[in-house]
């Protein structure tokens, strides 16, 4: 099974199978977790705040407002446990995640962009990860800051390790329920939360700013992954800190960053001009 790239049918795409199996496994188990035995309200619980540590602190503040947008810096280990914090998210090693993320900035909606959304809501939430793609070979040149650190290479080569480990963890805490719930149902959950940021806010919401693309602003998104909805600011104002710009736009995440700010552990944050015009386009 071969896909053609866009405009270019010379050049087809072949299926990654790792990540097929990988994605199908991982969401096959977290079926058990319809199954009674498997449910516990502590398994739960304990998903919930997985969901938090890995999809609000180590993918939205860590893999991408801090790592791939240096919208603030913070103590380099505070840093790596940030980034750490991600990896359990297991959606690829930090920096596969990391370059893919802004090459998708630069070529945001054109031929050149991982999941460019003008090939439709399918192939920008997840078909563009089960095959080898061009910019698979790129992301080198898009990580030079952080390729070389040690503890970056560790976790993008041991992802799966450390997460068999938070298994174990688990399992000696609270049973199997506990590892449906707070490995395989988290997974899934945080999965496809992140990936509705590159599906749903090209596709649904509303334009506050011009930013040559069509990302926008989904109130449901932003709800999800702790501010990352609001998406149109985002793309139009990318190195900034802040993402829901309007009151009304909650954005846990940059709650987060003022706290981390408040305590000194974030600095040199960077936000978007107080005197941003607006605009709302449905």
């Amino acid at each position: 099974m071969t896909v053609a790239l866009p405009n270019n049918s010379n050049n087809p795409l072949t299926p990654s199978w790792t990540v097929i199996i990988y994605f199908t496994l991982i969401h096959v188990v977290a079926l058990l977790a319809v199954l009674p035995q498997f449910f516990s309200w502590s398994a739960l619980g304990a998903a919930l705040v997985l969901y938090w540590i890995t999809g609000g602190i180590g993918i939205t503040l860590g893999f991408h407002r801090l790592i791939s947008h240096r919208s603030f810096t913070a103590p380099k280990w505070l840093e790596y446990i940030l980034v750490f914090c991600g990896t359990l998210a297991c959606q690829g090693g930090v920096l596969d995640w990391v370059g893919l993320h802004r090459m998708h900035h630069k070529f945001s909606d054109t031929a050149q962009d991982p999941h460019d959304s003008n090939r439709g809501f399918w192939w920008s939430h997840m078909g563009w990860m089960l095959y080898n793609i061009p910019a698979d070979s790129d992301i080198p040149r898009y990580t030079q800051d952080i390729k070389d650190d040690p503890f970056y290479q560790f976790c993008q080569k041991f992802q799966i390790p450390i997460q068999v480990a938070l298994g174990l963890v688990l399992f000696a805490l609270g049973g199997w329920s506990w590892v449906i719930w707070g490995i395989f149902v988290r997974l899934v959950v945080v999965f496809h939360a992140t990936w509705f940021v590159n599906s749903a806010t090209h596709k649904f919401g509303y334009i506050s700013h011009e930013s040559h693309d069509h990302s926008r602003n989904c109130w449901w998104v932003a709800l999800l992954t702790f501010g990352e909805g609001w998406h149109n600011n985002h793309h139009a104002y990318q190195y900034s800190a802040r993402h829901g710009l309007q009151w009304w736009e909650v954005d846990v995440t940059w709650m987060t960053i003022r706290f981390l700010q408040l305590l000194g552990l974030a600095q040199d944050v960077k936000l978007a001009p107080s005197n941003t015009p607006t605009k709302t386009q449905a």
